[in-house]
């Protein structure tokens, strides 16, 4: 048994897949700063935490990616970068063996890629299903605070799934779409 990763190396591909730029105008446009945010998929491109320095939006944001390569380039990108790193970090493991003693609340959570890495390889471990994982960070987001998903990712019919389930059990109220990013405001509800 070994720890399921993505074996892969996402580069910036915009028409491919635009949810971290799409998020990246949202913050611009909503004149974001100061927040603490969780961002699920770093990618290796990494401009989450690139737009959070050249726009000095001063947010403290905390990626995790399952791919190796994507963490030796953030590992590559802060040793000749150090400001990258007062507000970006990014965490090498499995989403689904979050655990929650270990995170702060959060005024922000993307939850972009919900769907598309969870299998039976982490079963092995007895990994958080999908439901469990949102429910989760739906549970470290602050009242008042906005959890983001992807409509255009492959998995988004799981995540819509887990989004309405949260939406039904009281934790998170619709609040639009931005772009292909479909936006919840998390409730005062206690998970």
């Amino acid at each position: 048994m070994a720890l399921h990763i993505w074996d892969h190396f996402w580069d910036l591909r915009v028409k491919e897949c635009p949810c971290d730029v799409h998020f990246c105008d949202w913050l611009d446009e909503n004149n974001v700063s100061d927040k603490a945010i969780f961002h699920f998929g770093t990618g290796g491109h990494h401009v989450l935490g690139l737009h959070n320095v050249e726009k000095d939006r001063k947010n403290a944001i905390l990626g995790i990616t399952a791919s190796p390569g994507e963490i030796r380039t953030y590992e590559t990108m802060i040793v000749e970068n150090p400001e990258l790193g007062w507000g970006y970090k990014a965490y090498f493991g499995d989403i689904y063996q979050l655990d929650k003693r270990l995170l702060p609340m959060f005024d922000i959570v993307t939850l972009f890629h919900v769907g598309e890495f969870r299998t039976e390889a982490n079963d092995a471990y007895g990994a958080l299903t999908d439901y469990e994982m949102v429910k989760l960070l739906v549970g470290q987001t602050k009242p008042g605070g906005t959890v983001a998903f992807y409509a255009g990712s492959y998995a988004y019919d799981i995540a819509k799934v887990q989004h309405d389930k949260m939406v039904e059990e009281g934790l998170l109220t619709p609040k639009g779409q931005y772009k292909t990013l479909p936006l919840f405001e998390r409730t005062t509800k206690p998970v």
